[in-house]
């Protein structure tokens, strides 16, 4: 089972293919642009945009004169699909997070080496 349902409802079956998204709406309609990093040579495109209309509510305004005001919202699968988004985005920083991490730890393990390396030397001179 993917660990992300919604998108792969929507035919996406790679997540880690996935570059960066976007979400705009026009008129009653929330979309939602994602963008891949393909390989060479892939027929599949690399931008695809998914449409989600939004939902026609009638919220009561004054409850007196029992006036009603429409407002529009968005689905709860835009809502989904956004957040299974907004969680493949942080899995993803969250790796970038430590391979800096290890890559700063290496850097200072090759400056302690050589720093250690040069202090043996005097010390083999001195002999």
């Amino acid at each position: 089972m993917s660990n992300y349902p919604k998108l792969a409802e929507m035919g996406i079956r790679h997540p880690g293919e996935i570059e960066k998204f976007a979400v705009y709406t026009v008129g009653n309609t929330d979309i939602l642009q994602v963008a891949y990093k393909r390989k060479k040579g892939s027929l599949l495109p690399v931008i695809r945009r998914y449409k989600f209309p939004q939902v026609k509510e009638s919220v009561m305004v004054d409850s007196g004169t029992r006036k009603t005001q429409t407002i529009f919202s968005s689905t709860p699968a835009f809502r989904e699909a956004l957040h299974e988004l907004e969680q493949l985005k942080a899995v993803r920083q969250q790796g970038r997070d430590l391979k800096a991490l290890l890559q700063e730890e290496i850097r200072l393990l090759q400056e302690d080496v050589a720093l250690r390396t040069e202090y043996i030397k005097t010390l083999l001179e001195e002999l």
